[in-house]
């Protein structure tokens, strides 16, 4: 593995996935409510689709990034819709029972529901296409810097959600009904203010 290739999709990963957004929101959010790992997957779930997106951009799969980028449209709507849908559903929850346990089929619904959601944001691959043009991988990149590079971009993001769903796991004991309540409520309205910013945009 080409490991300068590799240094780089890790600090492009970790850098993409920082700033906080309705990925952000949700993993705090699911972080308090379900523990770390329920957190965690959910942010596995976005680095999945980053990394997906990554081999996008890296491996110079121009016919399918043509394709997404055409139907941005239809995405973004789909990608609103799912957001105000989260955010109603977030508002209106009721705080998690403290002995209540994060199941398989729970943490593969966090998982599969992030990877959706951040999938229907295909300018993503606009952004790797020219992050990675400004590192020196263009299409006719060999395949062994293409993968290093995309292994590192999952391995920058997924980090960054460890760290993230740890750090607020910390404070899960911390956060009474009330405050896990009030949460829910600043969540909610977070993510269907996301959701209706991107329905606005279409």
């Amino acid at each position: 593995m080409e490991s300068g290739f590799f240094v780089k999709g890790l600090v492009v990963g970790f850098s993409i996935a920082a700033p906080v957004g309705p990925i952000g929101v949700l993993c705090i959010r699911r972080s308090l409510a379900g523990g770390v790992a329920m957190g965690l997957a959910t942010g596995l779930g976005a680095a999945t689709a980053d990394a997906a997106y990554g081999c996008v951009a890296g491996f110079g799969l121009t016919a399918v990034s043509s394709f997404l980028v055409q139907r941005q449209t239809w995405l973004a709507l789909i990608g609103g819709v799912f957001l105000c849908y989260l955010g109603v559903r977030t508002f209106l929850s009721k705080p998690a029972s403290e002995t209540t346990q994060s199941s398989s089929r729970s943490l593969l619904s966090a998982y599969t529901s992030t990877v959706v959601l951040t999938l229907t944001n295909p300018a993503t691959i606009l952004s790797f296409v020219a992050v990675f043009a400004g590192l020196g991988l263009g299409a006719n990149a060999s395949y062994l810097a293409a993968a290093s590079l995309v292994f590192g971009v999952f391995t920058g993001s997924a980090l960054w959600w460890l760290i993230l769903s740890n750090g607020i796991g910390l404070l899960r004991s911390r956060v009474n009904s009330a405050w896990m309540q009030a949460i829910n409520r600043l969540s909610g309205v977070a993510l269907l203010a996301f959701g209706l910013y991107a329905l606005s945009r279409v």
